[in-house]
């Protein structure tokens, strides 16, 4: 069936996984896997600016998750935001994360938050809203499984807890998910997403 007439922003007519999604969603899964284990080294470097008032460092965390939106939004297939965010924790768990092996659970659920804000559009919708939504669950359940699940902060109040997954589920939507959309549209513009179902998204609406 031809996809000629669809909106633009909806996905193309067959939701089954190529050749060429697998190996550029490996592409960007290990690449961003690399930049985790990069931050993971460095973002200590930003602690000063948080020392006011510790959960605000959270405010940084959308670089752990910017593979689960961006992933998604180029590949446009079920199951590739946590494809993405799974590959590239595991890749910075075998590169060495101060984390250690719970990078793996955190990909998971970080990457489920995503891939369950693309499945509510039944991966039709890939415009800046949903992008952003995309970002903010990211951050919404990485956070919540910080401070409930790994409790990560047994010194943080109540307050604390719940201002550090407010932090994040904003970091979510900026980084992972407006920088994701960005970068999308631009990576588009160039013609590299030209074998991908998201080759137009740098003409199609952002609303």
């Amino acid at each position: 069936m031809s996809t000629t007439n669809q909106p633009a922003g909806h996905k193309p007519a067959t939701s089954s996984w190529r050749v060429v999604d697998i190996v550029i969603a490996a592409v960007i899964a290990v690449s961003s896997g690399v930049i985790f284990w990069a931050w993971n080294s460095t973002h200590h470097l930003l602690d000063f600016l948080f020392l006011a008032f510790p959960p605000s460092a959270s405010l940084v965390s959308g670089m752990w998750l910017f593979p689960a939106v961006l992933g998604a939004l180029i590949i446009r297939k079920p199951g590739a935001a946590l494809f993405c965010e799974i590959v590239a924790a595991m890749v910075s768990a075998l590169m060495g994360s101060e984390f250690g092996l719970t990078v793996l659970a955190s990909g998971l659920i970080q990457g489920l938050g995503a891939e369950l804000v693309f499945a509510a559009f039944r991966y039709r919708k890939f415009n800046l809203p949903v992008a952003l939504l995309a970002g903010g669950a990211a951050g919404l359940f990485g956070s919540v499984n910080d401070t409930f699940i790994f409790r990560w902060f047994p010194e943080y109040t109540t307050g604390m807890l719940f201002s550090y997954i407010a932090f994040m589920t904003i970091s979510g939507i900026v980084i992972a998910g407006l920088l994701s959309f960005l970068a999308t549209r631009a990576l588009a513009k160039t013609g590299a997403l030209g074998a991908l179902a998201s080759r137009k998204a740098a003409a199609e609406a952002i609303l």
